[in-house]
């Protein structure tokens, strides 16, 4: 796997990550067995690829690109399906997880 192909591997496990902490609050404090396995299963999918990942791309920016955009997308996922409020600070505060991530994949590619 070259490339791209990381990359792509890197966004669904961002993708799975974000969808299983979605559905957290689903698992009524992990008693709803059908839901607490769908995050289990959902999280350690995310893993397994962050792990496939770090073989093509350096884990510090890895992580990093994974953790902020998770905490990103989830931010937006509350925002937009679970209710939660938006403001200002909120943006402001997601741009910068966000330019923060550029700014270390862009300093790893040197």
């Amino acid at each position: 796997m070259q490339g791209i192909g990381a990359w792509l591997l890197l966004l669904a496990a961002i993708g799975i990550e974000v969808a299983s902490t979605a559905a957290l609050p689903r698992t009524q404090s992990f008693r709803a067995p059908v839901w607490t396995l769908a995050v289990l299963v959902g999280y350690a999918a995310s893993i397994w690829l962050l792990t496939v990942v770090i073989r093509h791309i350096p884990v510090s920016v890895a992580y990093a690109v994974w953790a902020g955009l998770g905490t990103a997308g989830i931010a937006v996922v509350g925002v937009f399906f679970l209710g939660e409020g938006w403001t200002v600070l909120k943006g402001v505060a997601l741009l910068m997880i966000i330019a923060g991530v550029v700014i270390l994949n862009l300093q790893g590619a040197h």
